[in-house]
């Protein structure tokens, strides 16, 4: 009697709020049927994946199109769907870059780095206690820089990002669920 092959079961990875720009090897993800949008379904209500089947997010400029309460609850669902240890890359415009505010269907305030020390129970606890926000990551990321800009060495880098606009043009978060 020969052996059943056994099913191999797929990663599943979601890109959230994908548009027409899907991520290669992800189930995209939108409340408008483009072409490559797999699920059409509004982020803004329960999500329909299980607790802790989710293994890799991707959401690229989607999140500063929901409102503050919105945000709260995307980063409550993020936390419930995806699996302990699993990352969730988030791409937001950069607060000092014309791109955060010239699109009139952005959401205030701007997603700022600051925001992502909110998503960790710890912090939150000794320092904001009130969000309703239930998850628990740890966040690291940084900017990408425009050229010329991204060809000069850091002390230039840093000191542009800091005093002139559309130097930084977007925030890079990677987000891991603790467990």
């Amino acid at each position: 009697m020969s052996a059943q092959p056994k099913a191999i079961e797929q990663p599943l990875r979601l890109d959230l709020g994908a548009g027409k720009n899907k991520k290669p090897g992800f189930i995209g993800v939108d409340v408008r049927q483009f072409e490559g949008v797999d699920l059409v379904h509004d982020l803004r209500n329960p999500w329909p994946w299980s607790a802790d089947s989710v293994d890799e997010v991707h959401a690229s400029h989607f999140l500063e199109h929901l409102t503050g309460a919105e945000r709260v609850h995307f980063f409550n669902e993020l936390y419930r769907v995806l699996k302990p240890g699993a990352k969730a890359l988030i791409i937001v415009p950069h607060w000092s870059s014309e791109r955060a505010y010239g699109d009139p269907t952005h959401q205030w305030p701007p997603v700022v780095f600051f925001s992502f020390y909110y998503l960790n129970k710890e912090w939150r606890a000794a320092n904001a206690p009130h969000t309703g926000l239930m998850c628990d990551f740890d966040a690291g990321g940084g900017n990408n820089i425009a050229a010329p800009w991204n060809a000069r060495n850091q002390e230039t880098q840093v000191f542009a990002q800091t005093h002139y606009i559309n130097v930084a043009q977007d925030l890079i978060v990677t987000l891991t669920k603790k467990a």
